[in-house]
C-alpha cells in the first residue's frame, strides 16, 4: 500500500479530529455536569493525558513508517507534535486559571515546592521548542542543529510519565503502564541504544 497525497490528507484529516473531538467532549462533560465531582481536576487530567496520548502517537510514526514501508507517514508528526503541545499547553493554562485562579506568583512557588511541576514544566519548555521550530522553513535555517534539536523528544517521553506518575494522589498502577509504554516506544528506537549512538545523542544535548 502507498500513502497517496489523498490518503494523507484523510490521514491528516481524521487526526484532526481525533484530537478535535475530546475537547468538544471536554466542553460538553462540563457544562453538563459529567465531569465528576471535581470538575477543575478532572480537566487538569483529561488535557495532560491527552498531551501524553499525543506524545506517544507522535513517537510511534517513525517505527510504524518503517515497518510498513511507508515513508510518507513521518508526514504526520509535525500534526501529531503541534496537537501535543496544545494539549500540553491547555493543561498547563487549566491549571493556572481554574486552580490557582490565575496567580503566576502562586505557580511560580508550587513550581519551587513541587518536583512533578519543575518535571511537567521542563517537559513543557522542551514541546514549545520543538513547536517553534518544527517549520520546514526553520529546518532549513537550524541545518543539522535541527535533528540535534528534535533529539530532545526522547526526553520529553521520560518526563512527561514521570511527571504524570509524581502528580497522582493514589494509584500507580496507570502512570506506572504509560512509563513502560513509553520506555517500550523508545525500545523500538535501535539507535537510542546503540553505545555510539546514544554517545552521539547526549553530546547533542550536552551542545543543546
Amino acid at each position: 500500500m502507498t500513502l497517496t497525497q489523498g490518503r494523507l490528507l484523510a490521514l491528516k484529516t481524521l487526526l484532526h479530529l481525533c484530537f478535535l473531538l475530546p475537547l468538544l467532549y471536554l466542553a460538553a462533560a462540563v457544562q453538563g455536569g459529567a465531569a465528576g465531582g471535581d470538575p477543575v481536576q478532572y480537566v487538569i487530567h483529561f488535557l495532560g493525558m491527552g498531551a501524553l496520548h499525543g506524545l506517544m502517537a507522535s513517537l510511534l510514526v517513525s517505527p510504524l513508517a518503517r515497518w510498513w514501508k511507508l515513508g510518507a507517514l513521518v508526514r504526520v508528526r509535525r500534526l501529531l507534535g503541534l496537537w501535543t503541545f496544545a494539549y500540553a499547553l491547555l493543561h498547563l493554562g487549566a491549571f493556572l486559571v481554574l486552580d490557582l485562579l490565575g496567580d503566576w506568583a502562586l505557580l511560580l512557588s508550587e513550581v519551587v515546592r513541587r518536583p512533578y511541576i519543575v518535571v511537567g514544566m521542563l517537559a513543557l519548555l522542551i514541546l514549545t521548542a520543538l513547536a517553534l521550530t518544527s517549520t520546514q522553513g526553520m529546518q532549513r535555517r537550524l541545518g543539522r542543529r535541527w535533528q540535534r534539536l528534535h533529539n530532545w523528544v526522547y526526553l520529553v517521553a521520560l518526563l512527561a510519565p514521570v511527571h504524570f506518575w509524581w502528580s497522582v494522589k493514589s494509584g500507580w498502577y496507570e502512570p506506572a503502564l504509560y512509563l513502560m509504554l513509553c520506555l517500550g516506544l523508545l525500545a523500538l528506537r535501535p539507535k537510542l541504544w546503540n553505545f555510539k549512538s546514544f554517545q552521539q545523542i547526549v553530546t547533542n544535548f550536552n551542545r543543546g
